[in-house]
């Protein structure tokens, strides 16, 4: 495939190369690789149940490593709010009939949300009065009100600046609830709160100039100085869209169409910080403060368990760099086999000593994450599994449905009998016995990447998205799944999700 110098120029500018555009048009050809399901994880086989006497030893040894300034909390929100609003963004252009249900069902529940206070006043602002909005039935002048200009512009903001739950003496935003967690669960002896946001590039300004104003109010009601990072997904990790015959699209202007990588992208921002112990959580993902005691303990009891982990593969690690006895092989395979649930392949018991320990060294030298899962309700995401890898031995995965060959019923059969769901609540151990920061690129699977197909401008083309951040890039991550409570897991995914029970306070 030739390009022009002026591709080239192009290709440089993203930061891309022309072996990367390769590999990606590549990867359109072979087309993504499926992962091969063995089981789903259930408790005891795959997902561990923390009890009460437990949870206190695991909670002090994660006090002891968050006094250390140990903990950082990473927070994904470069996602927009203009999917919350879809049936809205539908009624401004189809406006509903004053009879009609969803008419009723928007007049009764919009006082509840927790913008309707500044919903009034931008009104006010602008001359109107949002009762007289409301008696001539002119609905899509209140939704242009809250999802454009001269109103809120919700449809244009990010998700982290979207006012989620109202309070007494005020109303606060999705980035406000992940300050208030920040102060609860990352934050050292000298109240040094750590944490680090991702934005879009168009957002970075409007979140960064919020973040200043409201940093104090919560410095000063937590006691906590905020050590707040924030980056934007790198160019370098966009992908170039091709036809359905795999060649490059243009625009109209004959340049390179390229595309965001997907979430997969942010494994560079997060390889990039200075972090050590890691919480990971989406933006969307908040609880207020009546249900923060319980969202906080687990996340301090899934940090202790992680250091107990890490613990113990120090210690087998720095065995295995000396002299080892019989003892020692049967103690480290048991710890590989029953605390991280690696499973060898199965001739892997006929191999000479030397074969095992390096076989341990390699699958013991890896960052390591321990995951809240919850009981499986029906939300739409992925899940733990057990599955197969390619050298006949057997690792947990977080799988998502794009991963499934869904033409093989076996595997289908394996994905719809999954008991647990992954809501995105990891803690992430990403240094080595040394305390030097592993490289996180070394650890994904480049092949689980996803291929979609879209429409742009009328026409058809594919989408080549990078391995997903909690699949695909920790692939090779030791993984331990926790039940966690539903009540930990409070996504808002479309803008009625506010008016679940777990958000009214």
């Amino acid at each position: 495939m030739t390009f022009s110098q002026a591709d080239l120029d192009q290709i440089n500018k993203e930061g891309l190369s022309l072996e990367k555009i390769a590999v990606q048009i590549a990867l359109f050809k072979r087309g993504a690789s499926f992962v091969n399901l063995h089981r789903p994880c259930t408790i005891d086989d795959g997902i561990e149940v923390i009890g009460a006497e437990e949870e206190k030893g695991l909670i002090a040894r994660f006090e002891q490593a968050a006094a250390a300034g140990r903990c950082l909390k990473f927070v994904p929100a470069s996602g927009a709010a203009s999917r919350m609003f879809k049936e809205w963004f539908q009624a401004m252009d189809n406006p509903w009939q004053r009879t009609s249900p969803a008419a009723a069902a928007f007049a009764r529940q919009l006082p509840l949300f927790p913008f309707y206070d500044d919903l009034c006043r931008v009104i006010s602002q602008n001359g109107e009065d949002i009762d007289k909005l409301w008696e001539e039935g002119k609905y899509a002048d209140i939704l242009t009100y809250i999802l454009a200009s001269p109103g809120l512009q919700y449809g244009q903001l990010p998700k982290a600046l979207l006012k989620f739950h109202k309070y007494r003496n005020g109303s606060r935003t999705a980035l406000e609830e992940h300050l208030v967690e920040a102060a609860l669960y990352a934050t050292d002896s000298r109240r040094i709160s750590r944490l680090h946001i991702t934005v879009s590039p168009e957002h970075h300004r409007p979140v960064e100039e919020f973040l200043k104003k409201v940093k104090p109010i919560y410095e000063d009601m937590f006691q906590v100085v905020y050590n707040a990072g924030m980056s934007c997904q790198d160019a370098a990790t966009n992908t170039i869209a091709v036809d359905m015959e795999n060649r490059p699209v243009r625009d109209d202007e004959g340049r390179l169409c390229f595309r965001p990588g997907g979430h997969g992208a942010l494994l560079k921002n997060l390889n990039a910080i200075d972090g050590d112990i890691i919480f990971l959580k989406n933006i969307d993902n908040v609880a207020p403060d009546r249900l923060k005691d319980i969202t906080v303990r687990y996340k301090q009891a899934l940090a202790g368990l992680l250091l107990e982990r890490q613990e113990g593969i120090f210690r087998y690690l720095q065995r295995l760099d000396g002299e080892v006895t019989a003892g020692d092989l049967m103690e480290i395979d048991l710890f590989c086999r029953n605390k991280l649930h690696i499973v060898f392949p199965a001739e892997f018991s006929q191999w000479p000593p030397a074969r095992k320990k390096e076989a341990w060294r390699r699958k013991l030298a890896r960052p390591l994450r321990v995951c809240g899962v919850v009981r499986n309700e029906g939300e739409p995401g992925g899940g733990p599994f057990w599955v197969w890898d390619a050298d006949g031995g057997q690792s947990l995965q977080i799988v998502e449905e794009v991963q499934i060959d869904r033409r093989s019923e076996s595997q289908l059969s394996l994905w719809r009998a999954a008991t647990h769901f992954n809501p995105v609540d990891l803690v992430c151990g990403v240094r080595n016995s040394r305390g030097e920061k592993y490289d996180l690129e070394d650890y994904v699977d480049p092949g689980t990447v996803s291929i979609s197909r879209k429409y742009d401008q009328g026409r058809e083309l594919q989408a080549l998205e990078l391995p997903g951040l909690w699949n695909g890039s920790m692939a090779y991550w030791n993984t331990i799944f926790v039940e966690v409570p539903i009540t930990t897991f409070n996504p808002v995914k479309m803008v009625t999700d506010l008016l679940r029970p777990q958000h009214l306070t």
